[in-house]
């Protein structure tokens, strides 16, 4: 039955769950890392104010999850942006002038940012100074912050555009830049993100750290995962 449904669908309706599984697949590491980041440099700050062992012994447990779970938001955000072009390739001939650049404002002010100072980062805690370690850290959860303001002004834009006028070719121009970033939508859109992922980052380290307290109840590192998250 599935295989006789599937054989007569058309081409729009494949190409929706490809792209629906392809990014219901990303939106899970950037939910995660952008929340994870900010409690990275919160961490360290508190480091580095208390000199508290606990608080470098949980940066450097999280970071090695950052890493992971932003590699992969990256592999699988490459796969998905691949897809503009295969199967929505006459959406971004039309809509190329405007999404295009947005997303172009992304990678130059986001992504550079965010992966130039990861390096430093992950591996430069014993090589550069501390401040400049704190820094890079500070820089990255930044950087995750300026990525989600950027591709939620693209998916604002899709479901209430602003800003734009149509040539004689049938594609969308940029009238006013303002009015297309800053869309009706688009306010209610970042503030849901960022609090999701926020909020998502609070439950995994809460819940990682229940997790650590029934193994260990003596764990400082586990009552430091509540007192932090649910303070």
């Amino acid at each position: 039955m599935f295989e006789s449904w599937f054989s007569q669908a058309d081409a729009v309706l494949l190409a929706r769950f490809q792209f629906a599984f392809t990014i219901a697949f990303h939106i899970i590491f950037p939910a995660f890392t952008i929340g994870l980041a900010s409690y990275l440099a919160v961490l360290e700050g508190l480091f580095l104010k208390t000199r508290k062992p606990v608080y470098q012994k949980l940066y450097r447990y999280w970071v090695k999850i950052f890493a992971v779970a932003f590699g992969m938001g990256v592999v699988s955000g490459i796969v998905m942006s691949y897809q503009f072009g295969t199967n929505w390739s006459v959406f971004s001939d039309k809509a190329g002038p405007v999404i295009g650049p947005l997303m172009g404002y992304e990678v130059l002010t986001a992504f550079f940012l965010e992966a130039g100072f990861l390096g430093v980062m992950l591996f430069g805690m014993n090589k550069v100074g501390e401040r400049l370690h704190y820094f890079a850290t500070l820089m990255v959860a930044v950087g995750t912050a300026i990525s989600a303001f950027w591709i939620l002004s693209v998916n604002s834009w899709m479901q209430t555009p602003a800003g734009f006028t149509m040539n004689e070719q049938g594609q969308y121009v940029v009238t006013s830049w303002l009015e297309a970033i800053f869309n009706p939508s688009f306010p209610y859109r970042l503030a849901h993100m960022l609090l999701a992922a926020y909020l998502t980052t609070a439950f995994v380290v809460g819940a990682v750290g229940a997790w650590h307290l029934l193994k260990d109840k003596s764990s400082k590192a586990a009552l430091i995962y509540g007192r932090l998250v649910y303070s």
